[in-house]
């Protein structure tokens, strides 16, 4: 897999459905006003009918796009009861629409264009969405290489506290262990600027990682001379699609589904050369 082949793939997320055009219209449109940045294309125009499943839908999908560490039992036992069987999908769904417009907001910011955009969407019913970002996109950028492998575990982890993702808090990625990566230099994550184990470009990476996160509207030149200083246009790509990557704990965060696989402490893996996780 290079780095060339992934904006192929962003398009095909773009052009895929919950299985619910009115569904796919309304979640894309709240991603995109929550993140103040413009939405995804959509099937459909947005029907205002003033249904309850529709505020329901709107709602998660909001939460899902701000902070999805706010999504507590009664909001996903009603998104649940609203979607039904179709819940995984819709998840899938929302999470596109979430974080597409990031990807394509940070490309901007960094002169890399709009990785995937295409003026004109042939839509894909019929592919799932779930198996496209799961066992396509995810593993895909888990194989490009560019990036050391201790920079991308501390981007990991970083976006693994934003989002609270128990489990992805609780594993250490092999490979960076043994390039370097430590307990001590992942304590300093949580207040990286102040870090003396933490470099340079880790910190540039911390910078824009929060930026994706949390302000993708308003990436500072500050992020992004940061992050042209210490990296080159591949390397900001990948970094870029690691963050999407790690994002899709948000997934499991949203459905209650983020417990670790340990009581305590934590658990290593690595990753494959096909790009899947292999637990030790």
């Amino acid at each position: 897999m290079t780095h060339h082949e992934l904006p192929e793939r962003l398009a095909g997320l773009v052009a895929l459905s919950s299985g619910n055009d009115s569904a796919d219209a309304l979640i894309r449109l709240t991603c995109g006003r929550a993140l103040s940045l413009p939405p995804l294309p959509a099937p459909v125009d947005v029907a205002d009918d003033g249904r309850e499943a529709d505020a329901v839908l709107a709602a998660f999908a909001e939460q899902f796009a701000t902070d999805v560490s706010g999504i507590g039992d009664n909001q996903r036992k009603r998104f649940l009861a609203t979607v039904g069987d179709n819940a995984l999908r819709t998840v899938v769904a929302v999470f596109i629409a979430d974080f597409i417009p990031r990807v394509w907001a940070g490309c901007e910011a960094l002169d890399l264009g709009k990785p995937g955009y295409m003026a004109e969407v042939a839509w894909d019913g019929d592919t799932d969405p779930v198996k496209a970002l799961l066992n396509g996109f995810v593993p895909a950028v888990a194989r490009l290489h560019s990036l050391d492998s201790v920079t991308t575990e501390i981007v990991r982890l970083r976006g693994a506290a934003a989002h609270h993702c128990r489990l992805c808090q609780s594993l250490r990625e092999t490979h960076a262990l043994e390039a370097g990566g430590s307990e001590d230099m992942y304590r300093q994550i949580a207040d990286f600027e102040a870090a003396d184990a933490l470099s340079g470009a880790h910190k540039a990476a911390l910078r824009y990682v929060d930026a994706l996160i949390w302000s993708p509207s308003q990436i500072s030149p500050r992020v992004v001379g940061g992050m042209r200083k210490h990296f080159s246009g591949e390397q900001m790509f990948e970094l870029t699609l690691d963050v999407m990557r790690n994002a899709a704990n948000k997934i499991a965060v949203s459905l209650g589904a983020d417990a670790p696989r340990v009581a305590g402490g934590t658990e290593r893996y690595e990753v494959d050369e096909a790009g899947q996780t292999v637990f030790a």
